[in-house]
């Protein structure tokens, strides 16, 4: 087993052959909430100078719904979801013509990659994506990533690229993952108390969280918080990816390997992109209420949740979206993608297979959560 040492993690992060960098709005805009070109500008140097030492690089960029509601006119980042989406679709060209001429000026083509969480886990977007994603690397260009905010509705509210990002760097299987913010670090409590301690090295994300105090977004053009980094961070690690939390005016030195901001060890047990996505970056539509032989079953990690232990559903979800599985008292047990409408749910609860296969047809004869589609709490 690999016993990492802050100085073994920041290596293999220098010398990474592919690197995903995530730079937050409040790194990228001026507190009138216009595109600061400056910020951006200087972003773009140790991106370029990284690839010019033959590292494949992708950025994960936030900002278009900042970039976009100063020329729209507007005071400060709109909270409903219509205007974000209108400030976004204005703001995401802004932000690309912007990447485009300064990578130029080193000889660098960008591509432009629109997504949400929903891509990175059904099968025909996910291998579309990654198939993109590599040969956009093979071909030398930077790709830039963001959520597609001008039609996403959920996702819009949640992780600020954050998750995204981890969950990108899982599929271009990144050697490295640098998460750029508004703080140079981890801090041991809110970095605002004068008592507060940058933490240097995490070599287990898990059990160090429990520790630490940490706060949300104040920026004000930006919606994640440390909460949704430090939730990147855990994915990149069960994707055995080292990262390193910093300040965007660090984003050299951290990928050069210096002893800056937080650097995070990957750990030992992998799990896949998919999983990953159902533990850390989807977001439930509902439950499915089971019994306890059906509870026993889930958490022996074996089985697949079948009808016949479902006892009951809570709110209102289609076939595909994930949900968390409760125990009769309401504990949740586990998230997975449901294979049944919620209104389908009530004629299925208590019954067999078999049972099903003879009351409604062969189409009803599957688990109601696959095996392969459950993640343990």
């Amino acid at each position: 087993m690999t016993r990492w040492t802050e100085e073994s993690v920041r290596n293999r992060i220098a010398q990474a052959h592919t690197v995903v960098v995530k730079v937050g709005s409040s790194s990228l805009t001026a507190p009138s909430g216009h595109l600061d070109i400056e910020k951006l500008t200087k972003l773009v140097v140790p991106i370029a100078e990284t690839v010019s030492m033959d590292a494949r690089v992708v950025l994960v960029s936030s900002g278009a719904i900042a970039a976009g509601f100063g020329p729209l006119g507007l005071p400060s980042r709109p909270e409903d979801v219509p205007t974000q989406q209108a400030a976004a679709s204005v703001g995401q060209g802004l932000l690309m013509a912007h990447y485009e001429r300064q990578f130029a000026r080193f000889g660098i083509k960008v591509g432009q990659i629109l997504l949400t969480a929903q891509d990175t886990i059904r099968s025909a977007q996910y291998r579309n994506a990654q198939r993109t994603l590599r040969r956009l690397l093979d071909l030398g260009v930077v790709p830039i990533v963001n959520e597609n905010d001008a039609l996403a509705s959920n996702e819009i509210r949640f992780g600020d690229n954050d998750r995204l990002s981890a969950l990108v760097a899982n599929i271009v299987r990144a050697d490295a993952l640098i998460l750029l913010t508004d703080v140079d670090g981890l801090y041991d409590r809110p970095p605002q108390n004068p008592q507060a301690h940058r933490i240097s090295f995490v070599p287990n994300v898990v059990k160090t969280l429990g520790s630490v105090v940490v706060g949300d977004s104040t920026s004000g053009v930006g919606t994640g918080g440390m909460h949704t980094k430090l939730e990147a961070v855990r994915v990149a690690a069960r994707s055995g990816i080292p990262s390193v939390l910093t300040s965007a005016e660090n984003a050299g030195p951290a990928l050069m390997g210096d002893s800056v901001g937080t650097a995070f060890a990957p750990l030992k047990h992998k799990s896949t992109s998919k999983r990953l996505w159902i533990g850390f970056a989807s977001n439930p539509r509902g439950s499915l209420i089971v019994d306890e032989g059906a509870r026993a079953a889930v958490l022996g990690g074996k089985a697949s949740l079948l009808a016949a232990g479902v006892v009951g559903a809570v709110g209102e979800f289609s076939a595909g979206d994930p949900v968390f599985v409760t125990d009769e008292e309401g504990k949740r047990v586990a998230k997975g993608l449901v294979e049944f409408d919620s209104e389908e749910i009530p004629q299925l609860v208590g019954k067999s297979t078999a049972q099903l296969e003879k009351e409604l047809g062969d189409g009803y004869g599957h688990p109601v959560i696959h095996r392969d589609d459950l993640v343990l709490l």
